[in-house]
């Protein structure tokens, strides 16, 4: 079948390509640049928060008149927090990760020559490269893009005429994620189809790699959420430019009483949040899952507990469904339903704690490997757990309603979710370079731009704890008015030093990344020694993936260090391919 594919172009090989390999690079390369818009922007709004008086030739030349004479104006303040969570959640940690290394592993994992559908994938990435140019575009509208947080909230996200961002930036910003979730969409439903229909021969689904289990409910949970989000955006267009009332009620601007009548904000947040907590998951399962594959090959030991990980991934989707309120306890939510979202919040600490436990057994008394994309693994098993532990607060209605408009809600989310699912994209990265460009990324330069991030992660989130449980406000773009937090900017300064050092260390990354993607060292077939069965295809790619027959499957996907009877290595090396028929006298797991 492989064989007799029609000779390609340029165009279709490289642009309007249908091998899922290709697409999942045009989604790495499409993520990245927006990583480096998204951080950028955060650069900028940290030297406002850590010197909010002072002004920089930077902010000038970036900002125009936005940032006259060096100084931010509040509403571009705002926008560049909108847009830069915008980014990095949805176009980042969403696409980047998940168009990025399902697409890639999914067919290569279970055996499959491609995504069930080649076509709609195409169009898929396309989506999403278009929702990414509409979103950059709506930086530069005259008068400012979208600047309601990247929660968008009614009236400001209602109301063209609430502020400067309320414009046309803000049409921009809803018409680019309508894109985005069609495109998400049209994945999800090919990861579906795929995983279920085109396993080879012997993979049943009890012997699926973590990271296609990952991948898989992470299909499902975007299917049943984000069409939730669509509605949401459509309604709230329909307010903008219909006359509706579906989130405007009684509303005053300059004194002039506008027409709305009977709608509400509240049912804005609650739509949006039945998208919003699951988008964390969205975000951090993809990353789990490739953190379980690298953990496993890296310690040469099984995955412990590799039932009760999947257990955990179903769970984690299940109970993700049904915490969104706890977004909302500051809204004048009825206590019983606070209790309610309450409970089922701090029920989802369970199988994230399995998930943290497993990994941990796992490496215990492994044979480590401590290359690259094991120390980005270990960093998000240490992240996940400490940004975890400051949910439990934030999860607890009476803890939450003092704390959850400051900065400790900043600390939380984007150590437990943006950097924990950051640190398993780069582990991803260095982990299949090999198989998305044949060539090994450089393993000192690795190891630099680890031990710069994760220190500048924690510099970074760690002190914003201790300034949010001080009472520090988020989204404040200056806090000089009030005495009471001159004492705060101190710390401040520290994680802006941190912030920029944590971005610059990114360009040893891109450094990297680039330069190995044409002179890296030639990569073998299996350089981890990996049991899995992307590492049976070929290094030169083809579309098809494997010349002649697919390789069938007669054993689970961790066998590492395997003995025999007599306390021996099976076959005289610690790990086993799945594409191994099961010995005389060996134990199937």
């Amino acid at each position: 079948m492989s064989d007799h594919h029609h000779k390609e172009t340029y165009v279709t090989k490289y642009i309007f390509s249908q091998d899922h390999k290709m697409i999942a690079k045009q989604y790495l390369i499409t993520g990245i640049i927006m990583g480096v818009i998204g951080v950028f922007m955060s650069m900028l709004f940290r030297l406002q928060l850590s010197h909010p008086e002072q002004s920089f030739s930077i902010i000038e030349a970036f900002l125009g008149r936005a940032g006259e004479g060096g100084v931010m104006t509040p509403d571009m303040y705002l926008s560049l927090v909108t847009i830069h969570g915008t980014i990095m959640v949805f176009f980042v940690l969403t696409a980047g990760l998940s168009g990025t290394f399902s697409n890639l592993l999914i067919p290569l994992q279970i055996g499959a020559r491609d995504m069930a559908s080649g076509f709609l994938n195409m169009i898929s990435y396309w989506l999403f490269f278009l929702s990414s140019v509409v979103m950059v575009i709506s930086l530069f509208v005259e008068t400012g893009p979208a600047s309601a947080g990247w929660t968008i909230y009614p009236p400001l996200s209602a109301l063209p005429q609430a502020m400067s961002g309320s414009g046309l930036g803000m049409t921009l910003w809803l018409v680019s994620m309508a894109i985005f979730i069609a495109s998400s969409l049209m994945g999800a439903l090919n990861y579906i189809v795929t995983v279920l229909n085109l396993r080879t021969i012997g993979m049943k689904m009890t012997r699926l790699p973590l990271t296609i289990w990952a991948f898989f409910v992470t299909a499902i949970i975007g299917v049943v959420s984000f069409p939730v989000l669509l509605s949401a955006a459509l309604l709230l267009i329909f307010d903008r430019s219909f006359g509706t009332s579906f989130f405007l009620s009684d509303i005053f601007i300059s004194g002039e009483v506008l027409h709305y009548k009977g709608g509400s904000p509240i049912l804005f947040q609650h739509l949006f949040w039945f998208l919003g907590h699951p988008e964390v998951y969205i975000v951090i399962l993809p990353a789990l899952g490739i953190t379980s594959e690298i953990i496993a090959t890296n310690s040469r030991k099984p995955i412990f507990g590799y039932r009760a990980m999947i257990m955990s991934i179903i769970a984690i989707a299940f109970l993700s469904t049904i915490v969104w309120g706890h977004h909302m306890f500051v809204t004048g939510m009825n206590p019983f339903l606070g209790s309610v979202f309450t409970f089922t919040t701090l029920l989802i600490a369970i199988p994230s704690a399995v998930k943290g436990f497993n990994y941990i057994t796992t490496l215990w008394k492994g044979n480590l490997q401590l290359n690259p994309a094991m120390l980005f693994s270990i960093g998000l098993v240490s992240t996940f757990i400490t940004g975890g532990v400051t949910g439990l607060i934030l999860g607890d209605s009476a803890l939450d309603i003092n704390v959850h408009d400051t900065m400790f809600v900043v600390a939380h989310f984007h150590l437990v979710m943006g950097v924990s699912a950051i640190l398993g994209m780069f582990a991803g990265v260095y982990h299949w370079f090999p198989k998305l460009y044949g060539r090994m990324m450089n393993k000192d330069l690795g190891y630099l731009h680890f031990w710069f991030t994760a220190i500048s992660a924690y510099g970074v989130f760690f002190p914003m704890h201790f300034i949010g449980l001080a009472g520090l406000p988020r989204r404040y773009y200056n806090n000089t008015a009030f005495p009471i937090f001159d004492d705060l900017l101190h710390i401040n300064k520290v994680i802006t030093v941190f912030a920029l050092i944590g971005g610059l260390a990114q360009l040893i990354f891109l450094a990297n990344f680039f330069f190995s993607i044409y002179k890296g060292k030639k990569a073998s077939k299996n350089p981890w020694n990996s049991t899995t069965l992307e590492w049976t295809a070929p290094v030169e790619h083809m579309h098809g993936n494997w010349p002649g027959e697919i390789p069938a499957v007669h054993r689970w996907s961790y066998d590492y260090s395997k003995t025999d009877e007599n306390g021996e290595l099976w076959g005289g090396q610690d790990f086993t391919p799945q594409t191994v028929p099961i010995r005389e006298g060996e134990e199937e797991f």
